[in-house]
């Protein structure tokens, strides 16, 4: 019998790009029950170390095709999208922590909470670096919102979210999302075809 394929999943909460990804990614892995590692990373460390540029320091030509993609890939994926939402630049770190707590329950629930915190700050003008509205978040998808915030701010859950950094840093990670299926790295949601092809073989 084959051996399910294992897929490292590196993203960052407030990445547009994972949120525009998340769905099909997460469909992908089921059809082909794949193994995924749930890692969100911060990018603010990355960034410096594989010649990345946070979104403020990018020459204006660059931002303003940014927003022409973001606009032209959620039109093709049929997936609501505000390019330049209300609470954008957010801090991610919470919902990171919070996402890391989730998996700590199960991998369903970690990918889910992934994809409502996407959503709440892509769509729903939300700010996912508040307390509250994480609770209000988890709670919309079903999770234990008490359990999950309680979890979040455990010094466990913050070291696994450095490790995650560190870990993506040292394997040549520099940007979100990246999948890495069976050791083969696959950056960008407009790459899921070529994951595709990789896990079905």
């Amino acid at each position: 019998m084959a051996h399910p394929h294992v897929i490292d999943y590196y993203f960052a909460t407030v990445s547009p790009w994972t949120y525009l990804g998340h769905a099909r990614f997460v469909d992908l892995a089921h059809q082909h029950h794949a193994t995924v590692h749930v890692k969100p990373v911060n990018l603010g460390e990355v960034f410096p170390v594989s010649g990345g540029l946070p979104l403020s320091k990018r020459a204006p030509q660059r931002q303003a095709y940014r927003l022409v993609e973001l606009a032209r890939f959620s039109r093709h994926l049929g997936i609501p999208l505000n390019v330049q939402p209300k609470f954008f630049p957010a801090n991610g770190d919470l919902a990171a922590r919070w996402i890391i707590a989730a998996g700590e329950v199960s991998v369903e629930q970690a990918l889910a909470l992934t994809g409502a915190v996407g959503r709440a700050l892509w769509h729903e003008e939300r700010d996912i670096a508040d307390q509250e509205t994480l609770a209000v978040v988890a709670h919309g998808i079903g999770l234990d919102a008490q359990s999950l915030s309680d979890r979040a701010q455990t010094p466990g859950v913050a070291q696994r979210y450095a490790a995650h950094t560190k870990e993506a840093i040292e394997r040549g990670v520099f940007g979100a999302p990246t999948y890495v299926v069976d050791g083969e790295m696959f950056w960008g949601q407009d790459r899921l075809d070529f994951v595709a092809r990789k896990l079905a073989k």
